[in-house]
């Protein structure tokens, strides 16, 4: 069975837009459900970004839900694999400086080697943008590194959730 491993974007973009909490509680019930069954999770460098927010989903993760979900990324086999990819990027010449400097300080590295080292499926709202310069885009890593991604709808989709 696969586990979905989510991005940052597939929680703020939820939050602010189309899931609101107001709007869709049932959507935030299905992720804790999915996370408690282990089908869904994030890592630990995912939860801080979201919990250094000032909003509504700082405070929904700052209590404790899907707690057990952010893994740790502080293990030997996503270690190595967060090496081999910002190796990649960082004597990639495509990107500018800057671009590999925000890469090298932002988890979107670190949530492609998790997903990498564990076989899990990334989901996220960015597109595959081969001619990114500014941008390490999180598609475009994980095809160059075999990691299978979707989107949140794609994802819950494949897992047969039902919003209503």
């Amino acid at each position: 069975m696969p586990v979905y491993l989510l991005d940052a974007n597939t929680f703020i973009e939820a939050a602010r837009r189309y899931y609101a909490f107001d709007l869709a509680p049932s959507f935030w019930n299905h992720l804790v459900r999915l996370a408690a069954e282990g089908k869904i999770a994030s890592i630990d460098r995912i939860k801080k970004q979201i919990e250094d927010g000032n909003d509504a989903l700082a405070q929904w993760v700052k209590d404790g839900n899907m707690v057990h979900a952010f893994a740790s990324t502080e293990q030997d086999d996503v270690i190595a694999a967060y090496r081999e990819i910002i190796t990649w990027v960082q004597n990639n010449t495509q990107f500018t400086n800057a671009a590999r400097a925000r890469f090298a300080n932002d988890p979107d590295g670190w949530l492609v080697a998790y997903a990498k080292a564990k076989n899990y499926i990334v989901v996220t709202h960015e597109v595959v943008r081969p001619e990114a310069k500014n941008r390490v885009m999180i598609p475009n890593i994980c095809q160059q590194f075999g990691v299978p991604f979707v989107n949140t709808f794609d994802m819950l989709r494949a897992l047969g959730v039902r919003i209503g």
